[in-house]
């Protein structure tokens, strides 16, 4: 979808910018053993083979591109803005902190059933606790943690 979105963002016609893709989707299969990740993450690759192709179809057609710029609000973009990573990165500081605050045993056991994918089952196997022990010490962590985000 975000190749998609780059040869929407230069070429004004949709079937355009679909023809384009497909052949960037050729140029991938055909070109992928020259990818070279130490020169940069494979997204980036992807995107700089559609916008070329797409640059060069736009080139060679000899228009200009004139998308009214009230239009670009139509175009899916699916990465974070600014205001949502700002937003995230307080909401983890705030996370972060009633963790902190938390006992440091319960607080592992909410990171790790939470955080890292631990069953409960597994969690009371590795302290050597019964079962509904680490389930109350889970459940009174939560609602210690959904008091202190409040």
């Amino acid at each position: 979808m975000k190749l998609f979105g780059v040869c929407l963002r230069i070429l004004p016609d949709r079937s355009e910018a679909e023809d384009v893709l497909q052949e960037v989707y050729l140029a991938i299969w055909s070109k992928a053993g020259a990818f070279d990740a130490s020169r940069g993450g494979a997204m980036t690759w992807l995107i700089t083979l559609a916008r070329n192709r797409a640059l060069d179809r736009l080139r060679a057609s000899g228009r200009n591109r004139n998308t009214p710029i009230d239009l670009t609000g139509e175009i899916r973009d699916d990465s974070p803005n600014a205001f949502d990573t700002l937003s995230a990165s307080d909401e983890e500081r705030r996370i972060a902190a009633c963790l902190a605050d938390l006992d440091r045993f319960d607080a592992g056991l909410l990171q790790a059933a939470f955080f890292n994918g631990s069953t409960y089952v597994e969690l009371a196997e590795r302290a050597a606790a019964p079962l509904g022990t680490i389930k109350s010490r889970i459940r009174r962590a939560l609602l210690k943690l959904r008091e202190c985000l409040r």
